[in-house]
Formats: C-alpha cells, sequence, structure tokens
C-alpha cells in the first residue's frame, strides 16, 4: 500500500496541516502502508497555462517544465493520495489550487455523460489512486468545510475515483497549543489521526466511529474564539505600542 501525502500548506513543516498528516501517517505505516508527504511550497510549480497541449499535442504531458512532471508520476503511482490543505476562503490554498489545475494531464478532453446528468471528462489513466482529504480551518464549525467536500467529490468523478475519508479540522489553530491543560484533548485527538491511519491504510475506508469522533469539537467554540480574539488583542497591542 503506498500513500502520497501532498501538502499544500504555504507554511509546510510548520503547520497546523502537517501536525494533522504526521498523525495520520503513523497510524498509516502501524498498518504497513508506505507513506510519503510532499510540501508542495518546497516545490516549482508554476500555474497552468490553459494551453490544452496536454490534451492535444503531447496527450497526458505538460509542455511546462517544472516539478509537476515528478509529482504527477508520484500521484499516479499511488495507492492513496491524501490532498492536505489548510482553509483558505472555504477552499483550499493557492499552492493546492495550482497543483490540482496542474492534474490536467490526467484528464482525456472528450466530455462524457455521468448516471447523474453531470458533464465531465474520464481519466486517460485505467488506475487512479483513491482518495483522502485533510483539512483544517481557523474558524470553529464543520459548515466551514461544505465547498471544499463539493470540489474534492467533484474532482474525485471528473477524475474516476472516490473520496474514501475526509478529515475536517475546525478550530484548527489549538492543534499546536501547548497550554498544559490542553494536551490531553490535543493527545486524544492525535489518536484519533493515527487510528484513522490505520483504517484507511488497512481497509481504505474510515469507520462511522472514527469519521465522527473526529468532527467533535476539542473546546467549545465559545471558548476557542474567546481565546483567539484574546491572542490577536495582545499581538495589535504590542504591534501598535512599537
Amino acid at each position: 500500500m503506498r500513500i502520497t501525502v501532498f501538502n499544500g500548506s504555504p507554511r509546510g513543516r510548520k503547520s497546523n496541516t502537517h501536525v494533522m498528516v504526521e498523525e495520520f501517517s503513523q497510524g498509516a505505516r502501524e498498518a504497513g502502508a508506505e507513506v510519503e508527504e510532499i510540501f508542495l511550497v518546497e516545490k516549482d510549480i508554476k500555474h497552468c497555462r490553459g494551453c490544452f497541449t496536454c490534451w492535444i499535442k503531447t496527450p497526458g504531458i505538460c509542455v511546462t517544465r517544472d516539478d509537476m512532471g515528478d509529482l504527477l508520476a508520484r500521484f499516479l503511482a499511488s495507492d492513496i493520495v491524501v490532498l492536505a490543505t489548510p482553509l483558505y476562503i472555504f477552499s483550499v490554498s493557492g499552492i493546492m489550487k495550482d497543483f490540482l489545475d496542474r492534474l490536467l494531464p490526467i484528464a482525456d478532453p472528450r466530455l462524457v455523460e455521468g448516471e447523474d446528468g453531470e458533464c465531465r471528462h474520464h481519466s486517460r489513466f485505467e488506475k487512479m489512486p483513491k482518495l483522502v482529504v485533510i483539512s483544517n480551518s481557523g474558524f470553529p464549525g464543520q459548515h466551514n468545510f461544505e465547498a471544499l467536500k463539493v470540489l474534492v467529490e467533484k474532482l474525485a468523478r471528473t477524475s474516476d475515483t472516490e473520496v474514501i475519508a475526509g478529515i475536517y479540522r475546525d478550530g484548527g489553530e489549538i492543534l499546536r497549543e501547548s497550554h498544559l491543560l490542553l494536551q490531553p484533548l490535543l493527545w486524544r485527538y492525535k489518536g484519533l489521526l493515527r487510528k484513522a491511519g490505520r483504517e484507511v491504510a488497512g481497509s481504505l475506508r474510515l469507520s462511522q466511529g472514527t469519521a465522527s469522533a473526529l468532527e467533535k469539537p476539542i473546546i467549545p467554540a465559545e471558548q476557542y474564539m474567546r481565546g483567539a480574539n484574546e491572542t490577536f488583542n495582545k499581538i495589535l497591542a504590542r504591534m501598535k505600542a512599537q
């Protein structure tokens, strides 16, 4: 079982997204999977030109020469691909959006109509990795991920694959908190992330119990908002005093 994580956080190895990925990956490795995390911020990924060369002149191959050739090969060689991203404007980060745009060579240009009546492309490749989404938001509330969930489901359908698990952490800034009283709560949540990794690697599914537990707030929304505002007020006051 080969799992490749594409981490789209601009903060890379210092991100809340990476905190989640580390725990999930540990669990997946415990279940026997080979896991690699790739930090997109460390790669040269140019914008898609919209030239359709990868559809017409060089089918399946992008005309732009950067790191996407290697990343696309790693994507296709995976059994599971994890799209890991912070929530930016209720969607993926800019880096992740560039990465997703540059997956265009996967698609066959001809249009087909799905059973649901939705127009889409098919993949030009017989084997496609299954998808997992890991995301976190600075806002409290699972409703913040509604648009992202629609995006990845549509991406899966047009790529002839499926989203087998979604892990969405609202109130994500708490993941790096060092307050002693919060540590038991964070340890429990990280344990759930490892359990999720074991389940996905072992059965290609996330159990309903684990999925529900992962969506529960780590602390109440009111407490999270109060703490966030207090922190920003202190920072702004310090900046004003300089």
